[in-house]
């Protein structure tokens, strides 16, 4: 066999394989019905008219133990369907939705954040407010500083925590510090209210302003403590479908989940209010 004949052989079986790989990809492609990006593929049901597919949900870090229960119960009902979670610090989250990445559901922590997307365009009808959530004061186990207010958090010689102002929970501690007429220097301004309670969990810091549900979610790892100004930063979360899901009937029925009385059983078991 001449070196020519070799040489054409091997360059259509290369052709071939490349051909095959496309193929698969196509097809992997038309069953995930992740067709291309910015718009939705498909309503999220199989042919016998269940629903299917996965969803993908970027949610405040505050619902992390709540909307994983929901997340297992959405597909213990539903089987094919799978329910991916991305949990952030909402002013993250709501900046890569609105730089492109892909997602299908958006629970926020605050109106203002959720407000960056819907002003982008990015919201698939109007958000609606699912629950409420306030805050409390986390201390090491036991308090050993003996906290009793919002103002002793200002007491020389306390590492304290908030999160980043720019996050819900730290927009909401300004508003609650504010409402008291006090001033409060932290060691530390943290991401998201998962970063700062473990600030406290991990004794680099002997309190941080947080969420009541953060708080019941650590357990015995902290203690909880409750003050009046918190009345007045008291937080709503919005949740809405955005555009361009992918399995728009599964994305859907997550969110009526939620909103259901099991879905609020749930959230207030957590410690978040009705709205």
């Amino acid at each position: 066999m001449t070196r020519s004949v070799r040489l054409a052989r091997r360059t259509r079986r290369t052709w071939q394989a490349a051909g095959a790989g496309v193929a698969a990809l196509l097809a992997l492609s038309a069953c995930s019905g992740t067709g291309g990006s910015g718009s939705g593929s498909g309503s999220g049901k199989d042919s016998s008219g269940k629903l299917s597919g996965e969803v993908t949900v970027f949610a405040a870090a505050s619902l992390k133990e709540s909307f994983t229960t929901l997340g297992k119960e959405f597909e213990e009902a539903h089987p094919g369907t799978t329910v991916t979670f991305s949990f952030g610090g909402s002013d993250a989250l709501a900046a890569s939705i609105t730089g492109g990445a892909p997602a299908d559901v958006f629970a926020s922590a605050s109106p203002k954040t959720m407000k960056v997307v819907t002003d982008a365009g990015d919201a698939s009808g109007t958000p609606a407010t699912f629950v409420r959530n306030r805050l409390e004061i986390a201390t090491l186990p036991g308090n050993p500083d003996k906290i009793a207010s919002l103002k002793d958090l200002t007491r020389s010689g306390l590492k304290v925590v908030l999160c980043d102002q720019a996050v819900p929970c730290g927009a909401a501690a300004r508003k609650a510090l504010d409402a008291g007429g006090l001033k409060l220097t932290p060691v530390s301004y943290e991401e998201d209210v998962k970063s700062a309670l473990n600030k406290v969990v991990l004794k680099e810091a002997d309190a941080a302003v947080v969420y009541r549900t953060d708080v019941r979610a650590a357990g015995d790892k902290v203690e909880g403590v409750d003050f009046p100004e918190s009345a007045d930063a008291v937080n709503d979360y919005p949740i809405t479908l955005l555009k361009g899901a992918h399995h728009t009937d599964t994305a859907q029925a997550f969110i009526a989940l939620v909103r259901s009385a099991e879905g609020r059983k749930v959230l207030t078991g957590a410690g978040f209010l009705e709205p």
